[in-house]
């Protein structure tokens, strides 16, 4: 736990505290905040405060009195719900302004982890609750230089396993039949070989099946790649090490021949929308301007609809990436979620807004960017139009 490192935080955020909770496991974020193990058995309620100043203060239940005895702070011990709510208001009572793992409105979901009733109890003990998104995004989301590293790393061989999984399935089109799946299983073989690991699926979908942005090909029911075909490939992975950063991107294209007038105007809205939401953070990094994940959707989202396509991008522009796939930093939103959280310096995020023609095709163009002080790049190849297969 960097303890130090979290007082500073609270300081700069003028909180007076940050409050973790848990019972059964319900906040995976705490645990790893603290560096706790998460394989122990929790059956009770436990409590640790981080005051902004001074020493930490624990609450466990006596029959679980050691479960956090790796972190620094005095302990309390309760039995009885009444020494629990008399050990919780005493924790609490020097503090006013207390953050957990809450969201007003549960409008950023990915933190909202406290249960109601939890929260109405300190607020009936005049405890002001506030969000620790921000501080999640700062404790969760910002990398290492070694992470960073892992990440490029992950780039620089998952381009090519793109670029020449796209040359794969031409000479497979041309040679005889092939699937979506059996392109998934070529990326998958590609990756293992690279000592690459992923989270779920690797997404190759052809024709109506690239409208559907979480479609995930099927043995028995994959669609043939024929020629004239048009096709989305997302893929994402990381290095096979502890600790290493995804790369994540999607690229389009259309196989033994040139993209149609329709194909070609959507492709071109969707690259307009996702460098004009690269463009706005790399403005506002260079200028030293907090940039909220909202505001860079914002910027792809308004391209989309100022050319009539508004509706038809039904999904965020981008999520945090790190260590996990969508991480807990700030994603680039301001459709499914408000998300007012800022992306912050040495973190990583996808910028990939899509339009989608549900039964004729769907078009996202995806690259990751990391923003470091001053500055924020796009970290890999950056498709300028569509692949001919």
């Amino acid at each position: 736990m960097q303890l130090d490192a979290i007082q500073a935080a609270l300081r700069e955020q003028g909180m007076d505290a940050w409050l973790f909770y848990d019972h059964h496991y319900r906040d995976p974020i705490g645990y790893r905040v603290l560096g706790l193990p998460e394989d122990a058995l929790v059956t009770r309620r436990w409590y640790y405060l981080i005051p902004a100043e001074g020493e930490p203060r624990k609450l466990v239940h006596r029959i679980e009195s050691g479960r956090l005895d790796a972190l620094p702070g005095t302990k309390g011990e309760y039995s009885s719900w009444q020494e629990l709510e008399a050990g919780l208001a005493a924790m609490v009572a020097p503090y006013r302004r207390v953050a957990m793992q809450y969201s007003p409105g549960n409008a950023i979901m990915y933190v909202s982890l406290v249960d109601a009733g939890t929260v109405e109890a300190l607020r009936s003990l005049g405890t002001e609750i506030v969000s620790s998104a921000d501080l999640v995004s700062r404790f969760e989301a910002v990398l290492s230089d070694e992470q960073i590293a892992s990440h490029f790393e992950a780039q620089m061989v998952l381009d090519e396993i793109l670029a020449e999984g796209f040359r794969e399935m031409g000479r497979r089109v041309r040679a005889g039949r092939v699937t979506e799946y059996d392109v998934v299983q070529w990326l998958q073989e590609a990756m293992r070989r690279a000592d690459l690991v992923w989270e779920h699926g690797t997404n190759v979908s052809v024709n109506e099946n690239s409208a559907d942005s979480h479609y995930h090909p099927e043995f028995m029911t994959a669609k043939e790649i024929r020629s004239g075909d048009f096709v989305l490939i997302d893929i994402w992975a990381r290095k096979n090490r502890p600790g290493t950063c995804y790369y994540d991107i999607t690229w389009t294209g259309v196989v033994d021949r040139e993209p149609s007038e329709r194909e070609q105007q959507v492709f071109e809205i969707v690259k307009n929308a996702r460098d004009a939401a690269i463009k706005a953070v790399k403005q506002a990094f260079a200028s030293n301007t907090p940039i909220a994940g909202w505001q860079a959707d914002d910027a792809a989202r308004e391209v989309i609809a100022k050319a009539g396509f508004g509706e038809f991008f039904t999904h965020r522009t981008g999520h945090n990436i790190g260590n996990a796939l969508h991480g807990n930093g700030a994603h680039l939103d301001n459709l499914e979620t408000h998300d007012e959280r800022l992306i912050l310096p040495n973190t990583c995020f996808s910028v990939e807004p899509g339009i989608y023609l549900t039964g004729e095709f769907g078009v996202r163009s995806e690259v990751n960017m990391i923003a470091t002080p001053g500055k924020a790049a796009v970290t890999g190849r950056i498709q300028q139009e569509l692949v001919r297969i």
